[in-house]
């Protein structure tokens, strides 16, 4: 590739490389919705025998049924991430059609937007307010 082309999608060997970071994070991310969902279905199956104690553990399982759903919803970011890199469409900005810096995607591999993408949005975002 030269110089002064600009690089407008990975190569199937570098989705590659996204695909397996993703996947071990989908892993985990899967694991841990798995405890939390646990861990919610095990405090309304216990007893509790004082007002106090029930207190805090309906404000724990409401604690838990909140993170469980947003694991899942980084879950299902994760498997839009893996669709993208099946169409080859993975690490592309949605606001400036850019590649997004490879470094961003291995930190944050669900994301869609570039920096400046995101930053574009922003700006967007208070001018309609």
């Amino acid at each position: 590739m030269t110089g002064d082309t600009e690089k407008t999608r990975y190569s199937d060997e570098e989705l590659m490389e996204f695909k397996k970071v993703i996947l071990e994070k989908l892993e985990v991310a899967q694991r841990n919705y798995e405890q939390l969902k646990a861990s919610v279905m095990a405090d309304e199956s216990a007893a509790s025998f004082n007002a106090l104690e029930e207190g805090a553990s309906t404000l724990g399982k409401e604690e838990a049924g909140q993170r469980a759903q947003r694991q899942m919803e980084f879950i299902k970011k994760l498997q839009a991430a893996l669709a993208r890199i099946e169409n080859k469409t993975y690490g592309i900005c949605r606001v400036t059609g850019k590649l997004i810096p490879k470094g961003r995607l291995l930190a944050v591999p669900h994301t869609t937007l570039s920096v400046e993408g995101k930053e574009l949005e922003q700006k967007q975002k208070k001018s309609y307010r």
